[in-house]
């Protein structure tokens, strides 16, 4: 239904086409690869590859197009991953028509497209001074934690 709804807006507009449209990342990935638009919307929540892995293949496979995420999802760590996944601009789906509008305009140009309440956030996040880094033991402490190890055998490794 949101993809309907999308397409009636965006083809509202004379300066756009909505050349396809898919609900999951690797067809969406598939797509972009044939059809070269000049933007793709992109949610981030999809089913198979997600919306981060779906825009790191198109920058990884020089996919002629700009990415620009369109989704309900505005945590710091959504946001950061996708900035760093190579998106051209972050859209929020509470943004107004106009602001879409925009956001696709200046991302089809290349041009970075922000809501203001996500570049509020980046700005926020650029502003704080780095944190701590990890230390060995604690860098050590969370391999041993990501490989499913029981908390029994981590402290054991770790506690040496």
């Amino acid at each position: 239904m949101v993809r309907e709804g999308l397409r009636g807006i965006l083809s509202g507009q004379p300066d756009f086409v909505v050349a396809g449209e898919t609900d999951g990342g690797n067809e969406g990935v598939s797509l972009a690869a044939q059809l070269q638009p000049d933007v793709v919307l992109m949610d981030l929540r999809m089913p198979g590859l997600d919306g981060v892995g779906a825009i790191r293949q198109i920058v990884e496979r020089k996919i002629a197009t700009h990415v620009l995420v369109l989704t309900t999802y505005d945590s710091d760590a959504d946001i950061v991953r996708a900035m760093e996944a190579g998106v051209t601009g972050y859209l929020l789906r509470d943004a107004s028509r106009q602001e879409l509008f925009r956001a696709v305009r200046a991302a089809a140009k290349g041009e970075s497209a922000l809501t203001p309440g996500v570049a509020s956030r980046l700005l926020g996040r650029m502003r704080t001074p780095a944190e701590e880094q990890l230390t060995e033991r604690e860098v050590e402490v969370l391999q041993l934690v990501a490989k499913s190890n029981s908390n029994r055998l981590v402290g054991r490794r770790a506690g040496r």
